[in-house]
């Protein structure tokens, strides 16, 4: 499993464009993305459950990746956080 963490610099965090976006970019491994903001967790791919997470700007969340890809799963995600948050 690799795990990272990553601070929001979206102004208004992940609202219902950019979640829908992270769910896509999600969908292109075949590892599972695992989101987590304190207690609470959504799967990536799951765009209700990244925006029930209520991620504001500023706020630190984990990514966790598991799977057959993961190393190279979680740096393309990480750098696609970068560009789109």
């Amino acid at each position: 499993m690799k795990t990272f963490t990553y601070t929001i610099q979206d102004p208004i965090g992940i609202h219902a464009r950019p979640a829908g976006m992270v769910a896509k970019k999600a969908a292109e491994f075949q590892s599972v993305f695992t989101i987590a903001k304190g207690e609470k967790k959504a799967d990536a791919r799951r765009l209700m459950s990244l925006m029930g997470l209520g991620v504001k700007h500023g706020d630190t969340i984990t990514v966790s990746v598991e799977g057959p890809d993961e190393a190279e799963a979680a740096a393309a995600f990480e750098a696609f956080l970068g560009s789109l948050l």
